[in-house]
């Protein structure tokens, strides 16, 4: 499958391999194609002595950056939600609240000697409800592991999103 804005080449008749080489008067043309994707910018995460965290994530589109916050109480597991919701309101912020994400889960597991990251996030898009899931292999910080396993989710629902922004 070719990335978008691609076009794939069928050959209906028999040809040669010198009929595909370029002629000598060919021109050759720079084609600019539009990044099909957000940028992961940035993603801080803090844990204060009370007991409560916060993380931060921050994506890049364009030159323009879109970040989105959230905080909750500390813990294994709601350390990892807390950084992917801050994912989906990064998200949300770059998408204007055109897509309607909802973090459903978030799962830490130890498979092959790695941490993995995987998410289920549900996007609502004229009435009709899809489940989405991302992992993200994290090699040490799991907490930001979950923030790319959303963006890993939503990609493709991301994608064509910006296909028609």
């Amino acid at each position: 499958m070719l990335p978008l804005g691609q076009a794939s080449l069928r050959l209906t008749t028999p040809v040669s391999m010198d009929q595909l080489q370029p002629s000598s008067d060919t021109q050759n043309t720079a084609v600019n194609f539009r990044r099909e994707r957000v940028k992961f910018a940035d993603f801080s995460f803090v844990r204060t002595p009370a007991g409560q965290c916060s993380a931060e994530v921050t994506l890049e589109w364009d030159g323009a950056l879109f970040s989105g916050k959230s905080m909750g109480q500390s813990s294994p597991l709601g350390d990892f939600r807390v950084a992917a919701e801050a994912a989906l309101r990064a998200l949300d912020d770059f998408t204007k609240g055109a897509l309607q994400l909802e973090l459903l889960g978030v799962k830490h597991i130890r498979a092959f000697d790695a941490n993995v990251l995987i998410v289920s996030v549900s996007t609502r898009e004229n009435g009709q409800y899809t489940r989405l899931v991302g992992c993200y292999l994290a090699e040490t910080d799991t907490r930001r592991g979950a923030a790319m396993a959303v963006l890993n989710a939503t990609n493709r629902v991301l994608g064509n999103h910006i296909s028609v922004r």
